[in-house]
C-alpha cells in the first residue's frame, strides 16, 4: 500500500473517531469528487459505504458498475442538480441533498410515480440569503416543504445548507436546527472539512468531508 493510501486511511479513521466522540450516530459522507477508485475501494474494504459526489456525469462514470455488485453502497448527490439530469440522478443516487426548486421536485414526482425506488431528499436552504448560492429562501421554506411532501409525495427527510464562506458558521447552523424543528424534519446535512465538528455540535446528522481525508 502506498504512503498516500496510508495517509488518507489514517485521516479517515481519525475523523471517524472524532465524529463518534461528539455524536456517534452522525453519518460521515466521504466526498469522492476527483478521487480515483483505488482509494475508494480501500474505504469500502474497511466497511465505509456512504459516499458523496457533486456531479451526475462524474458519479456515473465512477460508480455505475460497482453499484451493480455492491448493494451496501449509499450514494449521495451534494451538488447542484439541473432538472434535465433528474432521471440520471434517480437511477444512480440514494439521497439527493440539493432539492431547491419546484420544477425539480415535480420532475422527481413524475419519475417516482412509475418506479419502485424512492429517493430520500434534503431541501437545500439558502441560509445566508446569498444571491450567488442555490437553495430555498428561509421565508419560503415552510410552503416548499409542504409542496414536496404532500403534493409531490417526495420522501423529504431533512434540510441542507452551505453557510456563507467568510462568516462564522455557528449562527447559521443553529438557525438550520431551528428550521428543521419547525418543519418536523429529523435530518440535517451540514458541515464540511473545515467545520464538521461544530456542525455536529449544532445538530448535524450528515457531514460531508472530502479534502480533510484525501489531502
Amino acid at each position: 500500500m502506498s504512503q498516500s493510501h496510508i495517509n488518507y486511511l489514517y485521516n479517515y479513521r481519525t475523523i471517524k473517531a472524532e465524529i463518534i466522540n461528539i455524536k456517534k450516530d452522525t453519518n460521515l459522507l466521504v466526498v469522492t469528487k476527483n478521487q480515483n477508485f483505488d482509494k475508494i475501494k480501500e474505504l469500502i474494504s474497511i466497511g465505509h459505504f456512504d459516499f458523496a459526489e457533486n456531479k451526475v456525469q462524474e458519479a456515473s462514470e465512477k460508480w455505475k458498475e460497482i453499484l451493480k455488485s455492491n448493494k451496501n453502497i449509499q450514494l449521495h448527490l451534494i451538488g447542484k442538480l439541473q432538472s434535465n439530469k433528474a432521471k440520471d440522478a434517480f437511477s444512480l443516487f440514494n439521497f439527493i441533498h440539493t432539492l431547491d426548486n419546484e420544477k425539480l421536485a415535480n420532475k422527481f414526482y413524475e419519475i417516482e410515480k412509475n418506479a419502485q425506488k424512492k429517493i430520500k431528499f434534503f431541501i437545500q436552504v439558502n441560509i445566508g440569503d446569498e444571491d450567488q448560492k442555490n437553495g430555498i429562501k428561509v421565508d419560503l421554506l415552510k410552503d416548499f416543504v409542504k409542496l414536496c411532501k404532500y403534493d409531490f409525495k417526495l420522501d423529504v427527510i431533512g434540510l441542507m445548507c452551505i453557510p456563507p464562506k467568510d462568516l462564522s458558521p455557528e449562527s447559521f447552523f443553529n438557525k438550520m436546527r431551528s428550521l428543521s424543528l419547525e418543519n418536523n424534519l429529523k435530518e440535517l446535512s451540514m458541515g464540511m472539512s473545515s467545520d464538521y465538528k461544530l456542525a455536529i455540535k449544532c445538530g448535524s446528522t450528515f457531514v460531508r468531508v472530502g479534502s480533510s481525508i484525501f489531502n
